[in-house]
């Protein structure tokens, strides 16, 4: 079975939405009304709907850090990674978690980076120098 996962959350200002989810992470968008706008997340679909977004906290433990939650996020190979933390860079973004190596050298190592939206929903992007690390034990 194949799908796309489908993600509804709430953001405070449409176009400042479509700055960020369009024009810095280059989502394309789809359909909108006045309350709501879609998004072609790398595959998958948001819904961004005018509300208040969800509370967040430090809460998650991976590693030594603690990471905000709940959050969300990609997994793009290595080179797609890397221009994706440059983009980020590039646009000022304020990391929570920098770019940098997880689990270096054991089973699962991964690159990852940590920022907030405009809104402060969080989003986590993970690098994989090959699909077969994403669910390796």
């Amino acid at each position: 079975m194949r799908s796309l996962f489908h993600f509804a959350f709430n953001v405070t200002h449409l176009d400042t939405a479509r700055h960020f989810y369009g024009g810095v992470l280059g989502c394309a968008e789809g359909r909108s009304t006045a309350t709501w706008v879609d998004f072609d997340f790398f595959g998958h679909q948001l819904s961004l709907h005018l509300g208040e977004p969800f509370k967040t906290a430090a809460t998650g433990q991976v590693g030594e850090q603690l990471v905000p939650m709940p959050h969300f996020g990609l997994v793009l190979t290595l080179p797609d990674w890397q221009a994706m933390a440059q983009r980020l860079r590039d646009a000022g973004t304020a990391f929570v978690l920098e770019p940098q190596l997880r689990f270096a050298g054991q089973s699962g190592e991964q690159w990852t980076m940590f920022f907030l939206d405009p809104f402060g929903n969080p989003l986590e992007i993970k690098g994989f120098a090959s699909w077969d690390g994403v669910y390796a034990t």
